[in-house]
């Protein structure tokens, strides 16, 4: 899984919640009415990584996983969340799981979430933290790692 990237996850993510809705739709709770609130979602998502990237395009360093960063970037978005990419790809699936409006694809949202968290956050905390010791350790302190 070391070089599953996070996009190709989260592809993959959006059609196995477009699957699931259609094959397995655990109960319909949502109407028209919810389809608002979750492109909103979507959107802000979408908004939030696309901020994390275009900062990293300007600072030089990588948005890839698992290839070394060139520099710790705790500006912009990065005062609020220390994982805006991810944070904004939870988003776009949550939205997407409003917008479709059965129980089936939240549980792909979770799994998301939860993979995101253990194994590609954890890996890159380790990364930063052997490359930029204590000016890491005291941004972790301060930014949380979600919001």
């Amino acid at each position: 899984m070391k070089y599953l990237l996070p996009p190709v996850l989260f592809i993959f993510c959006i059609a196995s919640m477009l699957l699931l809705h259609f094959l397995i739709p655990i109960r319909d709770f949502m109407f028209g009415i919810y389809i608002l609130p979750g492109v909103v979602i979507m959107l802000l998502g979408g908004g939030l990584t696309l901020s994390g990237v275009k900062i990293f395009k300007r600072k030089g360093t990588t948005e890839m996983t698992f290839d070394e960063p060139g520099v710790l970037v705790t500006e912009g978005i990065y005062k609020i969340t220390r994982n805006p990419m991810y944070l904004g790809f939870s988003f776009i699936l949550l939205g997407l799981a409003i917008v479709l409006g059965s129980i089936s694809p939240l549980f792909v949202v979770l799994g998301f979430f939860i993979i995101t968290n253990l194994w590609y956050i954890r890996f890159e905390e380790k990364m930063l933290e052997k490359k930029f010791g204590e000016a890491y350790l005291a941004y972790k302190a301060h930014v949380r790692r979600w919001i």
